[in-house]
């Protein structure tokens, strides 16, 4: 399978740092942040936690004085434990003083993450824009217009609802609040270059937290401009619902070439990790056919062939053994992420799923042979029998890396 990039959509190409979203690149993959950016250890372990999940970019809140003054001692703490990732400031309100009033936080900064609808209000809202404008200037530094229909600029709303009104056949409420939303990014593009900014540093989103509409608003963002868009739910919600909700939306959007960095915004569990969300960006770049990061393994759902639960145990354990040594492998060898493997319950599907595979196993069905046979790249290399079976699949499974995969030169 080709994991190049498949967005064919012309978009200018914006450099963060050693990262580039836009122009071609790989989509990008963001996470944010839970912590109050002012506990400086939390914040740093947290950061290294999505970063060391394949976090490309780590966006940070930045609301208040206190973590401002944080953010340059964030960014050194991380310096010194060789996380490296770019940090993102997230801005609401008071991001114009904030940015002048402690350049270094400005400087430390990756990427500025600024609302329109929250920017500043009534006659103070062109002000305080193109002070943080000139500050992203000054510092050299790309800054991603994010208009949220949550925080939507409602003197703009309220202005296009009235003369939508006043047409002889008026549009849906809906349609026009999408509109409101891509005009209000697009137009707060348009006037940050007029401040003087340059178009490679900018960077559009538009969220929304219903797929439909997200599809709708991003189809249209795409057809009138050629920033690097930035995708995903606003508020994806809860497991598994966020997770399918994200997926179809933006795996819609991938596949029209629409998209250049993307975050899965879930409603972590009680007790679970922020990890997840980066994972599930992962997994949907993965399954879209555009990026690689862990092989993949097929496993079937069982059916009344297979009333064991051992292929299921030995599956779940496969999985386990591949995500731990992943962390080594992609260290050493290149290329292991595009590994395929095939874990299968009966005779039915699997000799043939196996074959397909770079290593495939398939066990026997109820009532079927004790043998197992196992394939590597296409042809059949051994029969494995006893209670074994998942120590040897592993060493195979070593060996083929060991011998099939190109070493990193150090």
């Amino acid at each position: 399978m080709d994991f190049s990039s498949k967005n064919t959509r012309k978009t200018f190409s914006v450099q963060i740092e050693k990262i580039t979203i836009g122009g071609g690149a790989p989509v990008v993959i963001q996470s944010m942040t839970d912590t109050d950016t002012v506990e400086i250890e939390k914040t740093v372990a947290q950061i290294k936690l999505l970063a060391a999940a394949g976090s490309e970019l780590v966006r940070i809140t930045v609301n208040t004085p206190e973590a401002a003054a944080a953010v340059p001692i964030i960014r050194d703490r991380l310096h010194a434990l060789g996380c490296e990732v770019p940090l993102v400031g997230d801005f609401h309100y008071n991001g114009h003083m904030l940015l002048r009033q402690y350049p270094d936080c400005a400087r430390a900064l990756a990427k500025y993450r600024i609302n329109p609808g929250n920017v500043g209000f009534g006659s103070k809202k062109d002000a305080q824009f193109a002070e943080i404008i000139a500050c992203a200037i000054d510092n050299e530094k790309p800054v991603r217009i994010g208009v949220n229909w949550g925080s939507l600029d409602q003197r703009l709303l309220t202005q296009m609802m009235d003369d939508n009104a006043r047409l002889e056949h008026p549009l849906e409420a809906q349609a026009v609040l999408r509109e409101a939303l891509v005009t209000s990014a697009l137009a707060s593009a348009e006037a940050a270059v007029q401040f003087g900014l340059s178009r490679n540093k900018i960077v559009i989103s538009c969220k929304v937290s219903v797929v439909q509409d997200l599809i709708a608003v991003y189809r249209l963002l795409a057809a009138r401009c050629q920033y690097p868009l930035h995708l995903g739910l606003t508020e994806a919600g809860l497991p598994p619902q966020g997770i399918v909700s994200s997926s179809i939306a933006m795996g819609i959007l991938l596949q029209e070439g629409i998209g250049d960095t993307i975050r899965t915004s879930l409603t972590p569990q009680p007790g679970g990790s922020r990890q997840q969300e980066v994972i599930v960006s992962q997994q949907i770049l993965q399954a879209m056919g555009l990026r690689a990061f862990s092989p993949r393994i097929t496993s079937c759902p069982g059916c009344g062939r297979t009333t064991s639960t051992y292929f299921r145990e030995l599956a779940q354990e496969i999985t386990e053994f591949v995500q731990q040594r992943m962390l080594v492998w992609r260290q050493h060898y290149e290329g292991v992420a595009e590994m395929t493997l095939a874990v299968m319950g009966c005779v039915v599907n699997g000799p043939g799923e196996s074959k397909h595979a770079n290593i495939g196993i398939s066990l026997p069905g109820t009532g079927e042979s004790p043998a197992v046979p196992v394939f590597v790249d296409g042809k059949k290399v051994a029969t494995l029998r006893g209670e074994k079976i998942s120590e040897v699949l592993r060493t195979m499974i070593e060996n083929y890396v060991a011998t099939k995969y190109p070493r990193l030169t150090q």
